[in-house]
């Protein structure tokens, strides 16, 4: 697993610095972004494995992040966000987004939909080499 890239996309450093701790405990290598603008540049960059991105950034909507994401990639994007609301979860899911779970979240369940998220993107790769 060390081989494998999570982009975080969170204005709050608090969260960023616990998915940093908890993911790199995990063998994957972080990456940070503080704005939706920094993590589209760094997403373009990097390619990352798996994107973990919140709803309420400072200068981009998530939901926007997650359209301009999908028009280049189909890097998996799991949505972190205080927004609960069922109108939220499906405009993000509607965007593009693969999953969504609302803060506040247990690291067991994150690291278990991150897992998910790869084995999906892993199923699509192959299917399409076939």
């Amino acid at each position: 697993m060390t081989d494998l890239k999570i982009l975080i996309i969170d204005d709050e450093e608090a969260i960023r610095r616990f998915l940093r701790v908890t993911l790199a405990a995990q063998g994957y290598t972080v990456l940070e972004a503080a704005s939706g603008n920094d993590g589209l540049s760094i997403a373009a960059a990097q390619k990352p494995d798996v994107i973990i991105l919140d709803l309420g950034l400072p200068d981009i909507d998530g939901v926007m992040v997650t359209r301009m994401l999908r028009e280049w990639t189909r890097i998996p994007i799991i949505i972190l966000s205080v927004r609960g609301s069922e109108k939220d979860k499906i405009a993000a899911l509607d965007a593009g987004a693969d999953d969504y779970l609302t803060k506040p979240f247990g690291a067991g369940e994150l690291l278990a939909r991150i897992r998910a998220a790869l084995r999906r993107s892993v199923q699509r790769q192959t299917n399409r080499s076939l």
